[in-house]
C-alpha cells in the first residue's frame, strides 16, 4: 500500500511547497484538491498547457504521483447536473494530460445522509458521468459519502451502475462514524470495488458531535481497517484527508502530515 494526502491539509501551500513537503516526508503521491487559492484543478496555473509538462517533471523527479482528482461535482446536490457533467469532463480532460487514473465525483456532499436519496437517478447520472470518463480512459470513483455511507446500499449502488470504469473511494471514517459499521462489516460489502482509500481520525462526543483529531489521537480502529485491505489484497493509495481548508481551527499541515505517516507506516 502507498501513502498520498489530500491537498485538503494545507490551503496556504504553492504547488512546489506541496510535493516538495511531500517528497521530504516520504508520501508516494499527492491527491489534488485545490492548490493555494484555486480548488478547481483544472484552472491550476501549475496545469496549465504552458507548465504541465513542468509540474510533471517535478513530481517524476521525486518519485511521485498523483493518484487522484477531486472535483466537488456532485449528481444528487445542486440540481445542475449539466455543471456536474462539465466539471467531470473537465476533471478528466486534465487527469488525461497528467497520467493520473482516477478524478472523484459526489452522489451527495454531506458525509452523513441528510436526504432520502433518488436512488435510481443517481446510478443512472452516475452510469452517464462514467460514459464520459471513458473517453479520456479515466475511472470515475464515487466515494462513501451521504446514503453511500451505508455500505450494504453502496454495494447494491454499484452492483446497479455496472459500469467498468466506475469504482469506490473508501472513506474509512464515515461508514464507521455514522451507521457504526466495523471495518470488516464494510470491507465485506464493498471491498471488491475499492479502488483507493481516505483516512481520517476523530472522537465522538457525548452530544454526537465529530471532532476531527490527529491520527491516533482519536480512537478510528486504523490496524481493522488496514487487515481488512490486506485481505483484499488492496495495493493502492491511503489517502490522508486533513481538512485544514474547510477547518483553520486544525493543527498545521506540516504537523498532521507528518503525524499521519509516521504513524501509519508504522501500522503498514
Amino acid at each position: 500500500m502507498k501513502l498520498s494526502f489530500s491537498t485538503l491539509a494545507c490551503p496556504d501551500w504553492s504547488f512546489r511547497e506541496v510535493y516538495a513537503a511531500a517528497a521530504d516526508l516520504g508520501y508516494d503521491g499527492i491527491e489534488i484538491r485545490g492548490i493555494a487559492d484555486e480548488i478547481y484543478a483544472p484552472h491550476i496555473v501549475n496545469f496549465s498547457d504552458e507548465k504541465i509538462e513542468r509540474a510533471k517533471a517535478h513530481l517524476t523527479k521525486r518519485g511521485l504521483e498523483i493518484p487522484m482528482l477531486t472535483s466537488n461535482a456532485s449528481v444528487l446536490d445542486g440540481g445542475d447536473f449539466e455543471a456536474c457533467k462539465k466539471e467531470i469532463r473537465d476533471y478528466c480532460e486534465l487527469a488525461q494530460k497528467l497520467g493520473v487514473p482516477y478524478v472523484r465525483v459526489l452522489m451527495e456532499k454531506t458525509p452523513g445522509p441528510v436526504i432520502a436519496p433518488d436512488f435510481d437517478y443517481a446510478v443512472k447520472k452516475y452510469r452517464e458521468l462514467c460514459a464520459v470518463a471513458a473517453e479520456y480512459s479515466v475511472t470515475l470513483l464515487t466515494e462513501t459519502n451521504g446514503f453511500l455511507a451505508e455500505s450494504a446500499v453502496c454495494a447494491r449502488f454499484m452492483k446497479s451502475v455496472g459500469a467498468e470504469n466506475a469504482g469506490l473511494i473508501w472513506d474509512v471514517h464515515h461508514p464507521y462514524r455514522f451507521f457504526g459499521e466495523t471495518p470488516a462489516q464494510t470491507a465485506a460489502n464493498i471491498g471488491a470495488y475499492v479502488k483507493h482509500v481516505h483516512f481520517k481520525d476523530s472522537v465522538k462526543g457525548s452530544n454526537g458531535r465529530v471532532t476531527y483529531m490527529l491520527t491516533g489521537y482519536g480512537d478510528f480502529p486504523f490496524e481493522e481497517v488496514i487487515d481488512e485491505l490486506k485481505r483484499l489484497g488492496y495495493d493502492g493509495y491511503l489517502s490522508y484527508e486533513w481538512v485544514k481548508r474547510w477547518s483553520r481551527e486544525l493543527a498545521e499541515p506540516g504537523v498532521a502530515l507528518y503525524q499521519y505517516i509516521s504513524y501509519i507506516k508504522s501500522l503498514i
